[in-house]
């Protein structure tokens, strides 16, 4: 897969192409960061990102999807490891909005 164009949500980790980003928005987080509507795909997704997952419809048994806690995301492509975080005045959005934000660069500790 090619990482030229593919870019990883932040917050959930799916992998889309930009512009599917910019023209549908994150099928997850969309009602939470507002993509299509913000132009916040260059602070909240990132070019960089390590490892694939792929997640299929039936989904609730994975102990991979619980792990890397996507078990109740769409279907798609997920990245392990996510390079970067969120702006704080996002981070300070989604804890309006009582969403915990955990790092998917590695960083956050549980």
């Amino acid at each position: 897969m090619s990482t030229r164009s593919e870019r990883a949500c932040m917050l959930c980790g799916i992998i889309q192409p930009s512009k599917r980003f910019q023209d549908d928005g994150c099928p997850n987080c969309e009602s939470l960061l507002h993509y299509m509507e913000s132009g916040n795909i260059t602070e909240c997704t990132s070019p960089s990102f390590e490892g694939l997952v792929a997640l299929g419809e039936n989904n609730k048994g994975s102990w991979v999807a619980r792990w890397l806690r996507i078990d109740s995301f769409v279907a798609g492509l997920y990245a392990v490891k996510v390079n970067g975080k969120l702006p704080p005045r996002i981070v300070d959005h989604l804890e309006n909005n009582n969403v915990i934000y955990r790092p998917r660069d590695g960083s956050a500790e549980d």
